[in-house]
């Protein structure tokens, strides 16, 4: 006979965690590393549980009664992504008979490292609630620095921060740095601007505009500050490349009046910019130069290929190929790209850099991959989809690149760094983000 539990203590379901191997078959137990003067390594279980369910919700059913079969399996997926760290989720109250929330402030931030004051760096990340700026925010939170996030929410969302919002560490300022901003600081990641082709082609002007005048209202902040500059350029500075691979010393081969112009073009004056301020005013500048990356906190319909083809999956639509399936990408985990992020910042290295995975896919083989993979979680939890998704091509958007993929060597030599995730382990732990949103009800 059992004991009946308690209506207000949900029954604790322990479960063994997800366990993610490197390209050599190593588990992956912490990200980043102690380089160039600077730690940056945290544990990955620290990590999962701020953007795997990162505003995980209690059920109001298990908050006043008995779990349900439903609740308690919602309790075991968390189980697995929280890995005891529950007591730094968010105690709102989730009310599925009416889809609402409600909110409470009533929750504990994750333990920073506690750093003297000569080692804490006053960060400003502009773009930090974006998807790649939020992961560079928790990893420098963790790290014990005082983070400043400039962000005008065009893209970027205020979820994916809110977990510091009140941290003595932590500041979030609603600004478009169009417009000046000052503050004090000793490092600035200037990651503003929209990313995926839907977004920056909304309006044109403004994507061209925030590339040139916010970086150089940023640069102009580094040179008052003599803070450390990078600039997160991009990929598409090679435009449709007649180089395979594409290096640090290739020029581009860009349509500059394009409909991908605002953002190809805009990328390299932004480039051209950081360097006339390098030159001209010595400011401390570094280019690192993005390959497509993927990971959770991307938008679901922000049109680009990784997460288009998850939710199609997800929810039983078929996938959607642009072409005949045979252009290639190079896809890398969002945790690679923070670490090559990071490392460059801190290192010397101050000519351009390519950060991205030099594993290649075409488009039709990453579908059949992305597939898989969803059969695989989705046959893991038990869940059994009324049919196959199937893979459907559709006419190619003018301007889309056949190819593109990164020679990695400069970062190898100057960084020591190169990719460590699969884009099969990446894939699995976005796919669980996605579906866990899903169950969550905000997706």
């Amino acid at each position: 006979m059992t004991t009946p539990q308690s209506p207000s203590k949900p029954r604790r379901i322990n479960t063994s965690p997800i366990r993610a191997l490197d390209k050599d078959g190593n588990e992956i137990t912490t990200v980043g590393f102690n380089r160039f003067g600077f730690d940056s390594e945290v544990p990955i279980d620290v990590l999962r549980s701020l953007y795997l369910r990162s505003h995980y919700v209690v059920s109001a059913s298990v908050a006043t009664s008995p779990q349900t079969l439903e609740d308690e399996a919602q309790e075991f997926q968390h189980a697995k992504f929280s890995q005891g760290h529950e007591v730094y989720q968010s105690k709102s109250i989730y009310h599925p008979e009416t889809r609402s929330i409600s909110y409470t402030t009533l929750s504990r931030f994750p333990p920073v490292k506690l750093l003297a004051p000569s080692k804490r760096k006053r960060v400003l990340v502009t773009g930090g609630a974006g998807f790649v700026g939020s992961h560079l925010v928790d990893r420098l939170m963790l790290l014990g620095h005082e983070v400043t996030v400039l962000d005008n929410f065009f893209t970027g969302s205020k979820t994916t921060v809110s977990h510091w919002v009140g941290h003595p560490n932590f500041e979030l300022v609603r600004h478009d740095i169009v417009e000046p901003f000052m503050i004090e600081c000793d490092q600035i990641y200037h990651l503003a601007c929209p990313a995926s082709p839907p977004h920056y082609q909304f309006n044109a002007v403004k994507t061209i505009k925030t590339s040139f005048m916010g970086t150089l209202n940023m640069l102009g902040l580094a040179k008052r500050t003599k803070a450390r500059f990078l600039i997160s350029s991009t990929s598409e500075v090679y435009g449709d490349p007649e180089v395979h691979p594409q290096t640090e010393e290739y020029w581009g081969h860009v349509n500059p009046i394009g409909p991908r112009a605002c953002y190809d073009e805009g990328k390299r004056v932004a480039e051209t910019l950081t360097y006339g301020f390098q030159r001209q005013d010595g400011v401390d500048v570094r280019v690192a130069r993005i390959f497509n990356t993927y990971g959770p906190r991307m938008n679901p319909y922000d049109g680009r290929v990784v997460s288009n083809f998850i939710v199609q999956a997800l929810n039983g639509e078929d996938m959607t190929v642009y072409g005949d399936g045979k252009q290639t990408r190079s896809f890398q985990y969002i945790h690679d790209l923070i670490d090559g992020l990071i490392a460059l910042m801190n290192s010397d290295e101050t000519r351009p850099v390519n950060i991205g995975n030099s594993d290649e896919f075409s488009i039709g083989e990453f579908a059949e991959l992305v597939r898989e993979t969803v059969e695989k979680v989705q046959a893991e939890e038990g869940t059994k989809p009324a049919r196959r998704v199937q893979i459907v091509y559709k006419p190619m958007p003018t301007d889309d690149p056949q190819k593109r993929r990164p020679d990695t060597t400069r970062a190898f030599e100057s960084l020591r760094w190169k990719p460590r995730w699969t884009v099969r382990m990446g894939l699995e732990e976005m796919v669980r983000y996605y579906k866990a949103k899903m169950a969550e009800g905000s997706l």
